[in-house]
């Protein structure tokens, strides 16, 4: 669902205004989490309830699809020139931050309620509390300012036509989507998986040790947005690719034979020193890839296509590779789309349209 959310959210953003849609995909995600937060059981409804809980998360999709491709073309926006690596990595602060509430809820909730309470009914608490801070998040997103107001001259603004005009840019962010995403998936969401399933740790000591590392991740991000700003975007995008085809198997190995929770650390924010090459300026380079009458649009829904298809996919891969006995097969599978990453962004235009 997140590829049609951002072609719809996209859409709107780029025939009615940034802000304005934002909103809706914001409202459209509290209503879906709460709405998770108080779906009957199957007890209750019986196979009833495996359709609402499709239904919300249809919308949750649609939503979430939506709120990236507006995100980065607003930030991109109303940044001022060579801050716009900068200003844009702050998107990933609040995506890494969300992350870290994440994790950091539910070790709360492993800490005030037993893990069958938390299974039985706890778990709706997280939902509960996402979705009302997705509201109050409106009342801060009432007081932005406009952005693109140049879009409004574009008869053929947030269109398909508009898109396939661009289609060179678009399958070029496709393309380095494709490893950027599945790394950053694979470093956030997977570790966790193999700390656990093929490092033997417990489930609440890889919670503990991620909470922290994502802290440093999220931390990361405006200093090396900045480094871009410096340097480059597409330069770090290159080095980003580099580092990352060098770094996935070692990574990996490492995780699998550390002795303590210090040594897991330590690689983990190896792994995110590398990332954050990729997640500090990768909004802005997409946005500032397409014109302001599409830029919403384009944007959004050329991540959403190689997020949803290689980074989504990243745990079950990865456990597709493992269960048939060859968890290096997956390895190689990444390294193959980095090199993609470093193809596509060696090939990047030096200057896009937002200079």
């Amino acid at each position: 669902m997140r590829p049609i959310g951002s072609y719809l959210f996209g859409a709107l953003g780029d025939k009615i205004g940034r802000k304005k849609s934002m909103i809706y995909s914001v409202l459209l995600m509290a209503i879906s989490s709460l709405l998770i937060a108080i779906l009957p059981t199957k007890d209750h409804v019986g196979d009833y309830a495996i359709l609402l809980l499709l239904a919300v998360r249809i919308l949750q999709g649609l939503s979430v699809g939506g709120e990236y491709g507006i995100a980065a073309t607003y930030l991109s926006e109303i940044a001022t020139k060579g801050n716009r690596g900068f200003y844009s990595s702050f998107q990933y602060v609040t995506l890494i931050g969300g992350q870290l509430l994440a994790v950091a809820s539910l070790v709360v909730l492993e800490l005030l309620i037993p893990e069958s309470a938390i299974k039985e009914w706890g778990w709706r608490l997280l939902f509960a509390f996402g979705g009302i801070l997705a509201l109050l998040s409106l009342l801060l997103r009432s007081d932005m300012h406009e952005s693109g107001d140049a879009i409004y001259k574009h008869k053929d603004r947030g269109s398909f036509k508009a898109l396939v005009a661009n289609w060179k840019y678009f399958l070029m962010v496709i393309g380095f989507t494709a490893g950027g995403s599945l790394a950053f998936y694979t470093f956030t969401t997977y570790t966790k998986v193999f700390m656990v399933n093929t490092a033997g740790m417990a489930q609440s000591t890889s919670n503990n040790i991620m909470l922290v590392a994502l802290f440093f991740f999220m931390i990361f991000q405006p200093f090396f947005g900045a480094l871009g700003d410096k340097i480059g975007r597409r330069t770090l995008l290159i080095m980003f690719s580099i580092l990352a085809i060098i770094s996935i198997y070692p990574i990996f190995y490492l995780l699998g034979v550390a002795s303590s929770s210090i040594e897991i650390f330590f690689i983990l924010i190896w792994a995110f020193i590398v990332l954050s090459l990729y997640t500090s300026v990768g909004g802005v380079i997409k946005a500032e890839l397409f014109p302001v009458h599409v830029r919403a649009l384009a944007t959004g829904l050329s991540y959403a296509i190689g997020n949803a298809i290689f980074g989504g996919s990243a745990s079950y891969v990865a456990l597709k590779f493992k269960n048939a006995g060859i968890p290096e097969g997956f390895y190689i599978y990444c390294i193959v789309l980095l090199v993609v990453c470093l193809i596509v962004a060696y090939f990047l235009p030096k200057k896009g349209y937002l200079e």
